[in-house]
């Protein structure tokens, strides 16, 4: 086990740790669980690329770690009424679009190679943000009032955005593949 997976097995383990903290009321132990979470990302990929450690564990389960903390957290923030329900809807069907369309990709027998795209690696930084600061406002007790509001129309546009360039991109793979059948032929 590399240093970087083990780092990022860390992560998975967090995610209660912040889901609990929040249900429980203790936000400033979900800022910082969802602080380190995201600055022991920026260290296990440093560690990685630098120190000639990456694996193929590792680029499946980064992501996922990454994706579990974020729509963890959106679900927790939006079942307490911190983001609103439809923005909750549209990032977790996103996701669940993308890998739904993966795993269909790999069952017919046409795997999709995963590139994150520009828009998609926007709106990701867009949902780090939003979270980031729905959790500092309630660790300490403060609005950012049309700043949130902001981010939450970005992250919305940007998971749109996104969400439709995954498809677009998932239509032209399994339409290279329309003249087989189901065996292939």
């Amino acid at each position: 086990m590399t240093v970087p997976n083990a780092i990022t097995l860390m992560r998975f383990f967090l995610v209660p740790g912040v889901v609990f903290a929040l249900l429980t009321g203790h936000y400033g132990w979900a800022f910082a669980g969802f602080l380190t979470a995201g600055i022991s990302d920026g260290v296990d990929g440093f560690i990685a690329r630098h120190f000639d450690q990456r694996t193929e564990l590792g680029a499946y389960l980064d992501p996922m770690a990454d994706k579990l903390l974020l729509v963890s957290v959106f679900v927790v923030l939006g079942y307490m009424a911190e983001l609103p329900l439809w923005l909750v809807i549209a990032v977790v069907s996103r996701d669940a679009l993308i890998i739904g369309g993966v795993l269909l990709a790999n069952v017919m027998g046409h795997p999709v190679a995963m590139k994150p795209l520009f828009v998609s690696k926007a709106n990701t930084l867009a949902q780090i943000l939003l979270a980031l600061l729905v959790l500092a406002e309630l660790a300490f007790s403060y609005s950012s009032g049309a700043v949130r509001l902001g981010l939450i129309i970005s992250v919305g546009v940007l998971t749109v955005a996104s969400g439709a360039a995954y498809l677009v991109a998932w239509i032209k793979h399994m339409g290279g593949y329309a003249e087989t059948d189901v065996e292939g032929r």
